[in-house]
């Protein structure tokens, strides 16, 4: 009796099951403890920054407030509107500018027309209609306007009006930059928007948020896109790839109340720090348990090889079993010698059955050019009867390309059974698609079929024999009128394509193909007897493949068969190798 086999033992493997279910119970509530933890943690982080980005805000807006008050009862500003002498004006303007810290400054004389301006282009423009000149004109306070320009974004102003004894006699306008917050929000992963007491969003991190409602401006841009660009935008300047930085697809939302104007401000997060925090410490106890797991499948092989030793007692039986293997040996010796007998029996059948195949190859290739001919015959009797015999000639020619063709194909016939390439040459694929149209001109005027060609207009080039090109060619047309024999618009369309490889697509709207996989076997067929062999498909891929490409087939999304003849790009470089040799 053999000795036990080695193996798991019942208890190892209880230990294995037991190991593995803590795995699974310990990971599955770590990650939801995790996530919880993580998520709230978060969230008051996206608070905070909410609220830290609305008390920056509001102090922006609160410190450029008193500015316009100061400036509308500076001396210097007032004897310059009165005396229209404004050459110290600007340099004043920007020492203020540069003290404050403002976007720039404007000083506006009574119709309107900047006298004196911190930047250069602003000097001379007219700001009559303008509504921070109009509303400080009305009002006897500081006024502040948003105005959206052209490109979408807005523009911050306070502005006062300047009064004398005899009335008003200028406007001094202020502009905030709040747009220096939407820069800072875009380098933290967060999404930021500022909405007006409209409800219209006038900062926002996505420029293409601003001047719409929230619900319109997430339509547009939706949130996770608005992160994502957020990190890409921060990930520029740190060197660092935005999708390590960008894991999940959900956002949580956050508001807060600005006390200004009734603004608002919300702020979007992703959950991907969330993500990516519990999924390191789960990568951390999957390790752990991985270790674990190694130490036990350790201790089990050591067991293992013990217990092999016992298998050496199996050598005796081995020996027994090399004495059956030499009688069985001496049995095989005896059979090889019968099947020997049996081999050159059927090699003298195959010789037979390679006959047969060549001859219905002869007839299959030799029946298309036949029937051409036919048809050439009766049309080149019917001009001489009428009496137009320039006419006749040329069909006479094309009878005499025909032969000329079928010679060729016989010589090709005997050469089936060895592989070879002494007649290949470069060749364009596109004069080999126009000759077989040619051949099948009989067959495609007996027939209202609609045939379209989209073929490059440059060369597309290949190394080959351009016979046997156009032979499969017309073989895949001829199959393609046959299967549109019951379709009320028959359709064939040929495509020529160059890319990696040049493609040869053959496209018919018949019933498609049942039998895909024995296709290309030979004397396969779905034609009624007498009109086809089955020989024309596995002879057109036997001669693809020795042009070193491949003959595919499959069935069409809209139905009908399609025919694709792969071959390598015959390309410049290897056009100028071929010319020297």
């Amino acid at each position: 009796m053999p000795p036990p086999r080695p193996g798991v033992s019942l208890r190892a493997r209880l230990v294995l099951v037991a190991l593995i279910s803590l795995a699974v119970f310990v990971v599955f509530f770590s990650n939801r403890l995790l996530t919880e933890r993580y998520t709230e943690t978060t969230r008051n982080r996206a608070e905070l920054r909410v609220a830290l980005y609305s008390g920056n805000l509001l102090s922006e807006l609160q410190r450029n407030s008193v500015v316009p008050l100061l400036l509308s009862r500076d001396p210097a500003l007032i004897n310059a509107l009165n005396s229209a002498d404004y050459s110290q004006s600007t340099a004043r303007l920007i020492s203020y500018r540069d003290e404050i810290e403002a976007a720039s400054l404007m000083l506006l004389d009574s119709d309107g027309r900047a006298v004196a301006a911190t930047t250069r282009e602003a000097l001379g423009s007219q700001h009559r209609t303008n509504p921070y000149f109009v509303e400080a004109l009305r009002s006897s306070e500081t006024v502040f306007t948003t105005v959206q320009t052209e490109a979408g974004s807005y523009e911050f102003s306070y502005s006062r009006k300047i009064e004398d004894s005899d009335g008003v006699i200028g406007v001094i306008v202020v502009n905030v930059d709040l747009r220096k917050f939407e820069s800072s929000w875009s380098g933290i992963s967060d999404a930021v928007l500022v909405t007006n007491s409209e409800g219209n969003v006038i900062l926002a991190t996505e420029p293409r948020w601003r001047g719409k409602p929230e619900g319109e401006a997430l339509a547009t841009v939706s949130a996770t896109d608005a992160i994502r660009r957020s990190v890409r935008d921060a990930a520029d300047w740190s060197g660092l790839p935005s999708d390590v930085l960008f894991l999940g697809e959900e956002v949580m939302r956050h508001e807060s109340r600005v006390p200004f104007q009734g603004w608002r401000i919300a702020s979007f997060t992703s959950y991907a720090s969330v993500r990516e925090k519990v999924n390191a410490v789960l990568a951390l106890e999957i390790m752990a348990f991985a270790m674990l797991l190694s130490l036990l499948f350790y201790l089990i092989s050591r067991r293992a090889q013990f217990r092999s030793v016992l298998f050496a007692q199996e050598s005796a039986d081995l020996r027994q079993l090399n004495l059956a293997l030499q009688r069985e040996i001496a049995e095989r010796k005896r059979a090889e010698e019968n099947l020997q007998v049996a081999e050159q029996t059927l090699a003298q059948s195959s010789k037979l059955a390679v006959l047969g195949e060549m001859s219905a190859a002869v007839s299959h290739e030799l029946n298309q050019p036949l029937a051409a001919m036919k048809t050439y015959l009766a049309g080149a009797k019917l001009l001489l009867q009428r009496k137009r015999p320039d006419e006749a000639l040329s069909s006479f020619q094309r009878i005499d390309d025909l032969i000329e063709r079928m010679g060729a194909i016989t010589r090709q016939l005997k050469s089936y059974a060895r592989k070879g390439g002494d007649a290949f040459e470069p060749m364009d694929v596109r004069e080999s698609v126009s000759t077989a149209l040619s051949m099948m001109e009989p067959q495609l005027k007996s027939r209202e079929v609609r045939i379209t060609r989209n073929i490059p207009r440059e060369p597309v080039m290949v190394m080959g024999d351009r016979l046997r090109l156009e032979q499969v060619l017309i073989n895949l047309l001829r199959n393609a009128l046959d299967a549109t024999k019951t379709v009320d618009l028959p359709q064939v369309d040929i495509i020529v394509s160059r890319g990696d490889y040049v493609l040869i697509t053959v496209r018919d709207n018949g019933n498609g193909v049942d039998d895909l996989d024995n296709l290309f076997e030979p004397f396969y067929t779905t034609k009624a007897p007498g009109d086809g062999v089955g020989l024309g498909l596995a002879i057109s891929s036997g001669i693809v493949t020795d042009l070193g490409g491949r003959l595919t087939a499959r069935n069409g999304q809209d139905g009908g068969a399609v025919f694709e003849v792969e071959l390598p790009v015959l390309d410049d470089k290897d056009l100028d190798v071929k010319a020297a040799e």
